[in-house]
């Protein structure tokens, strides 16, 4: 299913209006360095290239050149390193989270809301802690 743009702008009016009805508090939004509602639509937009397997897709995820082989990278080498929230492709590649030392997983298919509370966490615990 494509969208078109206006049922993109749609959709992510209607998701900005679910996560301002969740109600992320003022004093966090007031620290976050960008306004959180506002991403570029091709940032979201899947390319041409398909996986050769999904054990492929697995492992090029799990390799430092992928997300989660970065997430380990910067947590090894930065001393006090922001949080690092991962998306994963499924439930079962949790274990792949776990190893690369992710703060918050959340899984496909994305859940807003669940997005939305795992960033806000993520931001209670840095606000929380003392720098």
């Amino acid at each position: 299913m494509t969208e078109t743009p206006t049922e993109i702008v749609e959709l992510a009016s209607q998701w900005r209006s679910d996560l301002e009805a969740w109600a992320i508090p003022d004093y966090i939004l007031e620290q976050a360095s960008q306004e959180p509602w506002v991403h570029p639509v091709a940032m979201f937009t899947v390319g041409d290239e398909v996986a050769d397997s999904v054990s492929h897709d697995r492992a090029r995820e799990a390799v430092p050149a992928g997300g989660m082989g970065i997430a380990r990278q910067l947590k090894d080498e930065i001393y006090q390193c922001p949080p690092i929230l991962v998306l994963i492709g499924r439930p079962q590649d949790g274990w792949l989270a776990t190893w690369s030392r992710a703060d918050a997983v959340v899984s496909h298919p994305l859940d807003p809301r669940a997005l939305a509370k795992a960033a806000a966490d993520l931001l209670k615990r840095r606000i929380a802690l003392p720098s």
